[in-house]
């Protein structure tokens, strides 16, 4: 309607959607909101795709264009605009689908956040607290009025479209630097700051003939582009991607009158200071290469006379092993993991959250309210007719460090059902999880070939190149697999840590197959070993996919979990981990 109707009804129509947009609260203040139990994270997304769809732009306030709402958002901005301009209700259903799918994480656990609030609050009705919470909440439509025709041939376009470029250039800008190194990403984020800070006061509406927004060169335009002059300032070079041109709607195009050449034979050059540190900094990043591709090198060398040293016992005696480690990760991976790195870590960062709560509760200890049974009362909570009125002190505890080790089986047999699939992804989410929470973290797989153990080094202890990462799209269904020789070499490793509480995962059939090395003698080998090591202070996870939790319950016990929903996978890893910190 902005679009359409310019003039006094446009501005007047501009002018409150202005006043709604200022009375929108921010993103900071609704992450408030979260942390005093008052509203969910899932609320807080809602609130930014309505902001998104009705102006064009979000409200950051202090939070960065990383924050995970925000990359929530930015993940569907090409879906929300062509659900805006899409006449099709069924194409636009299928796009309210689409964030179900995408979202589901948030949506389900804000239905349970919702059960759990109306039973604090005795309700028993989840709805009306989802209503009470959601921002923006809209009511029913009333009315007996039919929808307006479109006039025939005539071209539906958005308002608002400057901002949405610019946003749409915010979330190409926070993607690209997702990848970088710690330093380049916080300043990154320092930019993104006064970036965010700039297109919150600085963008408002004009009466132009559209009724959309003027677009400022620097936003829509690449740097060094803004003018054809020759006297432009030169820029200085970024190693990172500082955003490239969004795609954006246009109508036509300018048709500039006259003009004419000229030769400037003044011209002494741009004057640009960096040329040399710029190339020397080329250098320096080829140099680091070198370096690293000849440390793991070195690091594989090590790893295989390591391999072939260690005492198998009898049943591997003789047996011939090869460390394998991509030694530099081309680009075709780093693609890859980008392409599906973004619901995984999504993942990633529920189980954080989960146990940073449980560490930050233990170091902190302090007083716990609202139990049911206890020795001290709660005077102010005796009204309270649910009986939870007992208290208790928790002392700080010092958290002890853990150290993890996750092995894959790579057979042949992990082709069927996606079992490589799910093991590669459960994989990326525990790598992510460690690396983030600064736990040590080591990632094998193994396999066979021929009469050879194969092991397949994704992840060390000790990172060289920041890539490792990457490395773990490499997991794949192989040959054979002969299960407590791979096994051996990683718990021997794992022991080896100085970290008080050492878990090993992993992810497996339950089927060891290998020459002279299958059934019950090599199940009974892996119970051998689970023996030896967890004497080692070595504590075993098995990790099932479907049907093969009974083979893994037979050799390894109950010390085992599914993982066949990878959106189960924060609340089972969370168990597991809250279990043995409790140690």
């Amino acid at each position: 309607m902005v679009v359409r109707y310019p003039g006094v009804l446009g501005q007047s129509l501009q002018t409150w959607n202005q006043s709604q947009f200022e009375e929108t609260p921010t993103l900071t203040d609704m992450i408030e909101e979260e942390d005093d139990g008052k509203s969910h994270i899932w609320c807080s997304i809602v609130n930014l795709f309505l902001s998104y769809v009705l102006w064009g732009e979000l409200k950051y306030g202090h939070e960065p264009t990383s924050d995970e709402r925000v990359q929530v958002v930015f993940g569907l901005l090409p879906d929300l605009d062509g659900a805006l301009l899409n006449p099709s209700s069924k194409e636009r259903l299928n796009t309210v689908n689409t964030i179900v799918v995408r979202c589901w994480p948030y949506i389900k656990d804000y239905i349970e956040w919702c059960i759990q609030e109306s039973k604090k609050n005795g309700t028993g009705d989840p709805s009306g607290v989802a209503a009470g919470t959601m921002p923006s909440a809209s009511t029913a439509a009333e009315g007996g009025t039919t929808p307006v025709a479109e006039s025939p041939g005539a071209k539906p376009k958005l308002a608002n479209r400057g901002k949405r470029a610019a946003t749409a250039q915010q979330a190409a800008a926070a993607a690209s630097s997702a990848g970088a190194d710690e330093d380049a990403s916080e300043s990154g984020e320092a930019a993104g700051g006064k970036e965010e800070e700039s297109s919150e006061s600085g963008e408002t509406a004009s009466g132009g003939p559209d009724g959309d927004e003027s677009i400022e060169p620097s936003a829509t335009m690449p740097p060094g582009d803004e003018t054809a002059e020759a006297t432009m300032p030169t820029q200085p070079v970024s190693a990172e991607e500082t955003g490239r041109i969004p795609l954006t709607e246009t109508d036509d195009l300018s048709e500039p009158m006259g003009g004419t050449t000229e030769f400037d034979d003044d011209y002494a050059g741009a004057g640009y200071d960096n040329a040399a540190a710029d190339i020397e900094r080329l250098l320096d990043k080829v140099a680091e290469s070198k370096v690293h591709e000849e440390l793991e090198d070195a690091r594989t060398q090590e790893l295989n006379v390591l391999a072939n040293s260690l005492s198998y016992g009898n049943v591997h005696s003789g047996v011939p092993f090869c460390v394998h480690r991509i030694k530099s990760v081309d680009d075709d991976l780093k693609e890859k993991y980008q392409a599906i790195a973004g619901p995984l870590l999504q993942i990633s960062k529920q189980l954080q959250r989960s146990i940073l709560q449980q560490l930050k509760d233990r170091r902190q200890g302090g007083k716990q309210t609202g139990l049911l049974v206890g020795r001290r009362l709660n005077t102010p909570a005796l009204h309270r007719n649910d009986a939870r009125v007992f208290y208790k002190n928790n002392l700080p505890i010092d958290v002890p460090r853990i150290a993890v080790a996750l092995l894959d089986d790579e057979s042949g047999s992990m082709k069927s059902k996606d079992r490589a699939t799910y093991a590669r992804a459960a994989s990326i989410v525990l790598y992510d999880f460690c690396r983030a929470l600064d736990i040590p973290v080591m990632v094998y797989g193994h396999s066979t070939s021929g009469y050879d153990v194969d092991l397949y080094s994704y992840a060390e202890f000790e990172a060289i190149d920041r890539n490792d990462c990457y490395r773990l799209m490499d997991i794949s269904a192989r040959g054979s697999n002969r299960d407590g020789a791979a096994l051996r070499f990683v718990a021997e490793q794992l022991s080896r840590r100085q970290e008080e509480i050492k878990i090993l995962i992993l992810i497996s059939d339950g089927q060891p197959a290998h020459t002279d090395y299958i059934g019950t003698a090599a199940e009974e080998d892996l119970r051998g070993i689970q023996r030896e090591y967890q004497r080692k202070g070595v504590l075993f996870v098995a990790a099932s996919i479907g049907d093969d939790r009974e083979n893994l319950r037979r050799i390894y016990g109950e010390s085992y979990m599914d993982i066949t929903d990878l959106t189960q996978l924060p609340v089972k890893l969370t168990n597991v981990v809250k279990r043995h910190i409790r140690v």
